[in-house]
C-alpha cells in the first residue's frame, strides 16, 4: 500500500470508528492524559493502529473480531510493532464499552 493510500485509508477509518472506540477516543483526546497526546487511526508501516502515544512508543488496539482471522492476525500485527519498538495494549469492544475505568487505568500504567 504506497503512503498515500495509507492516509486516505486512515482518514476513511477516523470518520467510521466503532462505538467502542468512539467512547475510548472521547477519553484519550483529553490533553490531560498522563501529560500524553493520543493520536487516532495512524500508520505504522503497513499497519493502521487505532491509538498511538507516539512519545511513549504506546499503541492501543480495540478488537471487535472484524477480522476473519482474528488471533493470528492480531499476533501478526503485535509482533510487527514490536519489532518497530512499541508496545501493545489490545482490548477487546466489551471492555471498553464496560468497563473502561478498568481500560483506562491498563492504559496509564503502560504510559508510565
Amino acid at each position: 500500500m504506497n503512503k498515500q493510500t495509507q492516509i486516505d485509508k486512515a482518514r476513511e477509518l477516523r470518520k467510521n470508528m466503532t462505538y467502542a472506540e468512539t467512547k475510548l477516543w472521547k477519553h484519550l483526546r483529553r490533553k490531560n492524559v498522563k501529560a500524553s497526546r493520543f493520536r487516532r487511526q495512524h500508520p505504522i508501516g503497513d499497519c493502521i493502529v487505532d491509538f498511538i502515544c507516539v512519545e511513549k512508543n504506546l499503541v492501543i488496539e480495540v478488537d471487535g473480531g472484524q477480522h476473519s482471522d482474528s488471533e493470528n492476525y492480531d499476533a501478526e500485527r503485535t509482533r510487527f510493532l514490536n519489532k518497530k519498538g512499541y508496545k501493545v495494549l489490545r482490548f477487546w469492544n466489551n471492555e471498553v464499552l464496560n468497563e473502561i475505568d478498568v481500560v483506562l487505568s491498563i492504559i496509564y500504567k503502560g504510559l508510565e
